[in-house]
């Protein structure tokens, strides 16, 4: 169901040949903050709309863009879930901040929020590395900790896959060692994801989605571990804002985030870094998108009751 005050445009990537979809929900009346979303890998801004409703009525403008090679912002004959060939992190963080810009013009006196969800908490954490103060607030939601040791091998063996496919091709390889490993831990598994979600019905509807659960490009995996890398380097996290406000959230049970040993690890990263405001939640029994779980509503609140002490 499309909502009477949502807005779909276009603007150029910073890739140069891709447009890229972004949504913009407005609340009734005067908006009191402005509230940016990244989305995972395999999914799309629109799979947010739900929870843009409810801050909407919260009178926040609500905006999410498709990021390179998802949803609407696949290039024609462009591979999808790839970034492109080179640099196509830097351009999916570039896009998020295009998106920033434009919407700063529209409202340059509200406070700003980021959220990133899975695939998108990477991008914002290096987001605040490459754009520190450019948000009032940051929201780091379904994100994780690799061991450099991990991302090593992981960057080896895409490389591998890379020489047999192409980077912009699929390997059963890769995709195992980047995603068949979080569902091991939900044996016996009913679907190939149920590590998403304990509500089954959220689990069906990504399923069935056809802009959901493709499998990741070669590339699309290599480049992330380098956005890992890059977020996990000390002198990396220092370039950030110290005074940006950073929530963590992830389901206690979310094997993205080791079982909230991966989150505490990150949240513990940034308090190292000197940031001065930074908290961390854990959800028990709650898997990775603690959006789309039963008991969302909670979480809603938990972030609404975070987010409306930043207004």
């Amino acid at each position: 169901m499309t909502m009477a005050n949502r807005k779909d445009f276009y603007f150029p990537s910073s890739d140069g040949t891709t447009q890229i979809h972004a949504v913009e929900w407005l609340p009734e009346g005067s908006p009191r903050g402005v509230y940016q979303i990244a989305h995972g890998v395999s999914e799309y801004a629109l799979r947010y709309e739900p929870f843009a409703e409810f801050l909407t009525r919260k009178g926040l403008v609500v905006v999410a863009n498709d990021h390179l090679g998802h949803g609407q912002s696949i290039a024609e004959g462009a591979a999808p879930v790839y970034f492109g060939e080179t640099d196509g992190w830097t351009h999916v963080v570039d896009d998020m901040r295009a998106l920033c810009v434009l919407v700063r013009e529209e409202y340059p006196e509200l406070p700003y929020i980021l959220m990133g969800h899975s695939m998108g908490s990477f991008l914002a954490r290096t987001y605040l590395i490459r754009y520190p103060g450019t948000v009032d607030a940051a929201i780091i939601m379904g994100t994780g900790q690799l061991s450099p040791a991990v991302i090593t091998a992981g960057k080896r063996i895409a490389a591998a896959a890379a020489k047999k496919h192409g980077y912009d091709g699929f390997s059963s390889t890769v995709n195992s060692i980047a995603f068949g490993s979080y569902n091991r831990a939900f044996r016996p598994t009913r679907t190939d994801f149920d590590w998403l979600s304990v509500n089954e019905e959220n689990v069906d509807s990504y399923i069935a989605d056809p802009l959901c659960g493709g499998g990741a490009t070669i590339g699309l995996f290599d480049q992330m571990l380098s956005g890992i890398r890059f977020n996990q380097k000390r002198g990396n996290l220092k370039r950030m804002r110290k005074d940006t406000p950073v929530l963590f959230l992830s389901g206690a049970e979310d094997p993205v985030g080791d079982m909230g040993r991966g989150v505490m690890r990150a949240y513990e990263s940034f308090i190292r870094a000197g940031v001065r405001d930074a908290e961390l939640k854990l959800y028990s029994g709650l898997r990775h998108e603690i959006l789309n779980e039963k008991e969302r509503e909670r979480v809603h609140a938990d972030i609404w009751a975070w987010v409306s002490r930043r207004l």
